[in-house]
């Protein structure tokens, strides 16, 4: 059972917004996030967890995604106004760990050809891996503006070396209630992966990109 009800969500999102909307308005989408620090948790020792979940309304619709595709897949990508890298486009890479990161630090996320995907390692090394953001693959007879949309619309919770999480769980211009909705659904996605669940929370908060931290839990 939650420990969060949805009326702690509610209070705590209405605080957020009225920050964010009103006292403190910014010329640009502010993103949500869900913060986490978790405890009685050695990542050294207590197996590492992973977990991903696609929320029902896009969290960031600004959000920036590459495709790294073959010939059919490029030609989609354009159709899309979608950027994309051909096999040739990675190879001029060259494995370069500064020229890799810095394409992984332009893009929010990356889709690849199914006939590629398997070669992504091998072309780019272990980078994209290390950083959370290894390419989804798409297939020939999916639709590739839908299996962005999925992508954007997906949210990972990864366990690293450290004990704090961050995910974005929406922005600023969402109906109140879609934004309460899609917290209580990643707070609780996040307690299914935890070893002790509960006893494994901290501390929850919600924040606006700008804002100040809102206590859940």
């Amino acid at each position: 059972m939650s420990k969060v009800s949805k009326q702690n969500i509610r209070e705590s999102v209405d605080d957020l917004l009225k920050y964010s909307l009103e006292t403190k308005k910014r010329n640009f989408l502010e993103t949500v996030e869900l913060q986490v620090g978790l405890k009685n948790y050695d990542p050294q020792r207590d197996k590492r967890f992973s977990g991903s979940l696609k929320l029902p309304t896009i969290p960031r619709p600004n959000m920036s995604v590459c495709v790294f595709g073959d010939a059919f897949d490029c030609d989609r990508a354009k159709g899309l106004a979608v950027d994309a890298m051909s096999v040739d486009d990675l190879k001029k890479l060259n494995k370069n760990k500064k020229l890799i990161k810095k394409l992984a630090k332009k893009y929010n996320a990356f889709v690849a050809s199914e006939s590629l995907i398997k070669k992504v390692p091998r072309l780019l090394g272990p980078q994209l891996s290390k950083l959370g953001k290894f390419p989804t693959p798409v297939s020939h007879t999916e639709d590739l503006s839908q299996k962005i949309t999925d992508v954007k619309s997906t949210i990972k919770f990864q366990l690293k070396k450290v004990l704090c999480l961050n995910v974005s769980v929406g922005n600023v211009e969402m109906e109140e209630e879609v934004l309460i909705s899609q917290i209580l659904m990643a707070v609780n996605f996040l307690v299914s992966l935890l070893k002790k669940k509960w006893q494994n929370v901290g501390s929850l908060v919600v924040k606006s990109s700008m804002g100040p931290a809102f206590r859940l839990y």
